[in-house]
This record gives structure tokens, sequence and C-alpha cells, in this order.
């Protein structure tokens, strides 16, 4: 079935060449009604938006084979990251896709903003010779501060510094190691607000981050600084900046994002001439809308192909070639998480996971995930690697890793136990093949029984007393039930004790095959696994 990706905002036709030449479907349809756009993505496996279309919880409901949502850009203020990742949808961006052109248009505000340029412009076209209303502001010299020194922020820094400027900045999570390395000093973020002459905000817009600059930092900056904001426009609080801008504690400033938009014709900032005001372009140049559509288009290409993750805000990011070691695991895990799910009969308190052997130094979270979706399958339709964890925290499941470097050859790559009430039930896989071969999960434990089968089709787990004869009466009613075994996996662990079994079986048993089985004397269970 070829695959459908829908796009829904004006993203760049070459930039989305990856995911034709691929083979899938990518219909482009700009500004659809809502209605219209429900529709559309009623039978798609992707969506590429940029910021005009909201993708909300009411509009993934609706969505239901969509599978991964790209953002062709940086920012996913404009999807509800949380509502997508419960319905198990990736949600990816491009992050380095507008680094430079974003930065490239800061600088450019920065200095408009020293020249006074699109007003200087405005008033000679105008018909008017201002040379000394519109005297301005050397750089050099002057001190740049910087909230935020992600990608954008540090070339933001490197230009500014390249025109002579000083340049302090305040980000958390940037060691000082790191900043001296850029040539940036780090200060606690009022010093930064104390000694800019320019201050430009390049954070994220988070409910932590909104609102940032507010009437308190404009307080706290220099009389006559200049503010740039080429991020987000709820980073700044508009009404403080519009009394800051009134009053003259704050020179000038470059806006290129707003709260609203567009923002209302009489918004009140542009009503002012020491205001400069572009409609967020930040991102827009040629180059930036290809490479942002180009890096998406191939995230979800890999994605939807492969399972490889690049970009995910939601997930954690994978490459194709971790990805190509971890599959067997994953697949490996999965089965495992299906297994057990069916030899649990209470309410699950606490499901533990330990690796042994190579899986110990390769990224194990897929591999976790993979486990709690197989695990969780029946519990929710929309259950997969990307929820999986959020499923099994709605309902109070401690899920803990462990590794152990020490286990010897024979240690099984995975071991999993679920703890539900008072009972116990472990399962162990472990990965076979040799030489070029793919190598293929096998089971090779059951609560402590030895054992080695293929986890997939139809089987039969029984548990039974260890005596001579079972085998047979086992297989005389399979036989009678018209059930044909395929592969019979015995497991003790000593003799004349107990002895489990993993039966593999060409077709479902029916309830009296089952009722006649489990009415052996010499069975203590009879449990049928589809896998």
């Amino acid at each position: 079935m070829t695959l459908k990706i829908f796009v829904a905002d004006d993203v760049s036709d070459s930039g989305l060449e990856p995911l034709r030449s691929a083979g899938f479907k990518v219909e482009k349809r700009v500004g659809l009604p809502r209605a219209e756009l429900i529709e559309a993505l009623k039978e798609s496996d992707g969506l590429i938006v940029r910021s005009e279309t909201k993708v909300t919880a009411d509009l993934l409901d609706e969505a239901t084979s969509l599978r991964v949502i790209g953002r062709a850009g940086v920012g996913v203020d404009n999807i509800d990251v949380q509502a997508a990742t419960i319905r198990g949808i990736v949600v990816m961006n491009a992050p380095d896709g507008n680094t430079i052109t974003t930065a490239e248009h800061t600088i450019a505000l920065l200095v408009s903003l020293a020249r006074s340029i699109p007003q200087a412009d405005s008033s000679l076209k105008a018909g008017r010779w201002e040379r000394k209303k519109f005297i301005g502001v050397e750089l050099q010299g002057k001190t740049l501060g910087i909230v935020g020194l992600g990608r954008i922020g540090r070339v933001v820094a490197s230009r500014a510094r390249a025109l002579g400027m000083q340049i302090v900045a305040y980000d958390p999570f940037i060691a000082p190691e790191q900043a001296r390395d850029l040539e940036i000093e780090l200060a606690p973020v009022d010093d930064v607000y104390a000694r800019a002459d320019f201050l430009t905000v390049h954070t994220p817009l988070t409910a932590e981050t909104r609102g940032l600059i507010n009437g308190e930092v404009f307080s706290k900056m220099k009389h006559g600084a200049r503010l740039i904001n080429c991020a987000r426009g709820g980073l700044v609080d508009e009404d403080a900046l519009y009394e800051a801008l009134s009053n003259g504690s704050i020179a000038g400033a470059a806006l290129d994002v707003f709260s609203q938009e567009p923002p209302p014709q009489d918004h009140r900032l542009l009503q002012l001439d020491q205001v400069i005001a572009t409609p967020h372009l930040g991102a827009s140049t040629a180059e930036a809308q290809e490479g942002v559509a180009f890096t998406v288009a191939e995230q979800m290409r890999d994605f939807l192909m492969t399972g490889a993750l690049r970009g995910a805000v939601n997930v954690p990011a994978i490459s194709v070639q971790e990805f190509s070691l971890t599959q067997p695991y994953v697949e490996l895990a999965e089965s495992l998480g299906r297994f057990q799910a069916q030899l649990v009969e209470q309410p699950v308190n606490e499901v533990r996971i330990e690796f042994a052997g190579e899986v110990v130094d390769l990224e194990a979270t897929p591999v976790v995930r993979a486990f709690l979706a197989g695990f969780l399958r029946d519990v929710s339709a929309r259950v997969n690697v990307v929820n999986a964890f959020l499923i099994a925290e709605e309902r109070g499941i401690k899920v803990t890793t462990t590794y152990v470097r020490s286990g010897g050859d024979n240690a099984p790559a995975i071991r999993t136990e679920i703890i539900a009430g008072s009972s116990r039930r472990s399962l162990a896989g472990n990965l076979i093949g040799y030489g070029g071969q793919r190598r293929e999960g096998r089971l090779t434990e059951i609560d402590g029984f030895h054992l080695e089968a293929r986890p997939e089709g139809h089987l039969l787990v029984t548990r039974n007393h260890d005596v001579p004869g079972v085998i047979g009466k086992v297989g005389t009613i399979l036989g009678a039930g018209g059930v044909n075994i395929g592969r019979f996996h015995l497991g003790r662990r000593e003799r004349g004790g107990e002895a489990m079994a993993v039966i593999e079986v060409d077709a479902p048993l029916t309830r009296d095959t089952l009722q006649s089985l489990r009415a052996l004397e010499e069975v203590i269970s009879a449990q049928p696994i589809e896998l």
C-alpha cells in the first residue's frame, strides 16, 4: 500500500523530493478549512506543516491513520506534542535548517535598530531629508546580551563578535568550558539584562519561558537599551514593552514575531516609530525553506520505511546505523512483551527489564519502549513505541531497567520480570545467528524453566508434573482437536519435579481442546499464546 503524506502549509516543493523519490504519495493543499483538513488527514500516514496550521488534539482525534508529523522548521508550539504522543504519533522538526538564516535576520535587525535604517528609508521615500533625525549608534564596543545559547544564539554571537561587540550571555544548560571555547562570557541572567546595550532572546517558547521578557526585566536594563526578538512572540510581554518604549526607558525594539500572528492592524507596538517590525521572516530565505523541507522529508521517509528516528521531539532519536544494530533486539523485546502480557492475569505493578551482553553497549531505550508497546498492546489500540511509557505511567506501572556486564556468555540478552500483586512472571530471550545470517530472537526461559522456542505464531505453553506419558497425552488431545504440532520445546528444573513446554502449533486452539488439556491430571496449566 502506498503511504500518503499530506502537506498543509506552503513548504518548498523541491524539498519534498525525498518522499516522492521513495514512492510516497505527496498531496499538498495549503490553507484548507478545518473540515477539509480533517477529511484530508483521515487516510494520511504523515503530515507536514510550517507554523500556520494548528495541529490540535481534536484534529488528531480524527486523523486515526497518522503516524508522524513533520514541522518544516524549529518551533513546534503550533503542534500539541503531548496529544500527539498520547496517540502514538511521532513529532519531528528540522532543528538545523534555519539556523543561519534566522541568525542573519537577527543581525540584520540589530544593525537596522542601531542605525534606524527602515525609518530613514521611509522618510527619504516620503520626500524628506532628515539626516540629523536618524543619528544612530555604533555597534563596535557595545555589549550584546543573549538569552539562550542554542544553535541560533551561538551563530548570532559569532556574527556580532565579528562586528566588534562584547558578548555576555545566559543559558543554564551551557557549561562554562563550552562558553569559553565559543569566546562568550556567561553571566547570571540579571547581569545580562543590566549590562546589555542590545538584548536578543533565543529560547524556545514553553510554559516557563512565556512572558520571559517582561516589565521587571525592562526595569533592570540600561536606560536606552534596545531589544531584538526573532524567536517566538510569546517570549516578550508586549504590553510591558509598549510601556517601556513609551516612557523612554527602552530606546527601540526590533520584532520579527508577535504573540498573535499576524498581529492586529491597530497593534500598539506597530504605531511606535522606535519599533522595527517584520512579518516572521527569520526563516524566510529560499535556502532555508528548501533545507527544512528536505530535512523533514528525509527524516519522515526514513522513519516510515525503516523505523529510524532523527529530529523527533517526543521520542529519543536513533540513527539508521543504530537502528540496524538494535532492530533485532527491538523485535525480540516486542515479542517478549506480547508473550508476557498473555501470561499475566492480575493488574501489573512493576516491569523490570535486565540487559546483558552487547545490548548493554547500545542505546537500549528503543528496546524498552518496544517491550512496553508489546506488553500493553491490548490495553490501547494505538499503543506504540512513542506513547508506551506514557500509557505505563497512566496505569501506575513502574518501569526499571538494569544492565549486567558480567553475566557470562550464556546470559540472556533480555530478561524481563512482571510483578502483579503477589505473583511474579519472568521471561528471557536471546539472539541466535552465525556468520552472515540475520540473527533471530529466541525465547530461552520462562519462570526459570530453560528451553528454546521461536516467539512467533500460535503457541501453547503448558506446565505439568514431570512424569512419563505427558507429552503423548498432550499430543493425542491436540491431534483429536485437529491441531498440528510444528515444534515441541521442553524445559525442566529437576527430574521428577515440574516441567514446562512451549508447543508451536499451526492453528489457534479451540475452547474444547483447551479444556481437555487442562483436565489432564498431570497438567498444572495450559495457556495459548498468539504472537
